[in-house]
């Protein structure tokens, strides 16, 4: 558990007061140099002194065969049998592993350490106040292993912008990540293939999103009787918001706000939980993610935050648009009426489910502010609905209540840890 770092010049004792103060080791071993030699010394006595080009130039690296999977084709919803009852599935989906609530182990740990939590888990990201400043940091992770297995180099890039969004939306400007690469045997071609693509993959993400990697691991060899677990470059992010104060939920809060959908809708089922767990499937290529269109509407959803426009948001992933209502609705304990007509040129199932990328769910008191900041900087933006009661409704045709949507999201996993 020892780690080494490289000190501006000056800021050694600011470095020994942070470590000191959290009771940790620190010591100064040593300075950079520009001789291009490394100096070892003991007691006043040099006892090594080597170059360092044949080490960092001449060091060996590996060349592993690789063979990729063939490409999936994309899936269109066309192809995707259509459903008469959304709200079934929606339920189904939210008492899924993927979607049901993890309260049953978060609420057996201290969320709230010497009170510094501003917002705790449940949401797009946690968000812990900074001593003696207004500011906050917003820490979230994720990772789609399905997208991964699908397409290692999309899936990659999925799990870096999909971090970098559930930080946008709770106001923060995404800093850094960390990365925790899981894989299989990357003796095996397959598994090196999956491994190399997801690192081009993260690398594209992270450069178009100005996302920086500062720190990581690599786990391979995650395997039980030869059968690998999926990718899964699971990737933790951090952002900062200037005013803690600034900060905002998933969770409705008021009646008859307006509900705004940010970014394009085409009804994406390819690799979805919807076709997973409603028809049985996995099929498809998973949804392309743009990252020009990631960084601008993140970018426009930021500051609306900032500029007080916005009183809820939550990023569009898992199980689409419904899911993301539903757990707004939930979080808020406050119901919304989704417009039926808003999917005039996209099949329901696909509108309702598609996990189309780049996406965010707001609610409003200023939608006409809103919409005219999102047309200035060319982000496609739409009402959807609006807030109140005590139900999800989807038209006049489709309805639940929040009490049945709870059951399902919040029993499953008691359930499962009580089973024998």
């Amino acid at each position: 558990e020892r780690m080494l770092m490289v000190l501006k010049p000056g800021a050694e004792d600011l470095a020994r007061a942070v470590f000191e103060k959290w009771e940790l080791d620190f010591a100064i071993i040593g300075e950079l140099t520009d001789t291009g030699r490394m100096v070892l010394t003991m007691g006043g006595d040099v006892v090594g002194d080597l170059p360092i080009d044949p080490l960092a130039e001449a060091s060996p690296v590996y060349d592993r065969p690789r063979s990729p999977a063939p490409k999936r084709a994309h899936l269109n919803a066309e192809d995707v049998a259509p459903l008469s009852d959304p709200m079934a599935a929606l339920v189904k989906l939210l008492a899924s592993p993927d979607l049901a609530s993890k309260a049953w182990i978060w609420e057996q740990y201290d969320q709230s350490v010497m009170a510094d939590t501003v917002q705790g888990p449940g949401g797009d990201a946690a968000v812990v106040r900074v001593h003696g400043t207004k500011k906050a940091l917003a820490m979230s992770t994720d990772c789609t292993p399905r997208y991964c297995a699908a397409d290692p180099k999309e899936g990659a890039k999925q799990a870096v912008a999909e971090t970098w969004r559930n930080i946008t939306a709770v106001g923060a400007r995404p800093l850094a990540i960390t990365d925790c690469l899981n894989f299989g045997n990357p003796e095996k071609p397959e598994i090196m293939a999956q491994f190399a693509d997801c690192i081009d993959g993260m690398s594209e993400a992270c450069r178009a999103l100005d996302f920086p990697v500062v720190s990581g691991n690599v786990s391979f060899y995650n395997e039980t009787e030869g059968r690998a677990i999926q990718p899964t470059p699971a990737i933790g992010g951090v952002g900062l918001l200037d005013d803690a104060g600034k900060a905002v939920t998933m969770a409705f809060s008021a009646e008859d706000q307006v509900l705004i959908l940010i970014g394009d809708t085409v009804g994406h089922l390819g690799a979805s939980l919807y076709l997973r767990e409603i028809e049985g499937r996995d099929e498809g290529a998973p949804p392309p993610v743009d990252l020009t269109a990631e960084r601008l509407n993140g970018d426009l959803v930021r500051a609306l935050i900032t500029d007080g426009l916005v009183s809820a948001c939550h990023d569009l992933a898992d199980g689409g648009l419904l899911v993301a209502a539903a757990e707004m609705a939930l979080a808020g304990s406050m119901g919304a009426a989704l417009d039926g007509s808003a999917n005039a040129d996209i099949r329901l199932h696909a509108w309702l489910f598609g996990e189309d990328q780049g996406r965010y769910l707001l609610s409003s008191d200023d939608a006409g502010a809103v919409l005219a900041r999102a047309g200035e900087a060319g982000v496609p933006a739409r009402r959807i609905g609006v807030t109140g009661g005590s139900r999800l409704t989807v038209g006049a045709d489709h309805a639940i209540s929040l009490s049945d949507l709870r059951d399902a999201h919040e029993s499953w996993l008691p359930a499962y840890m009580a089973t024998p």
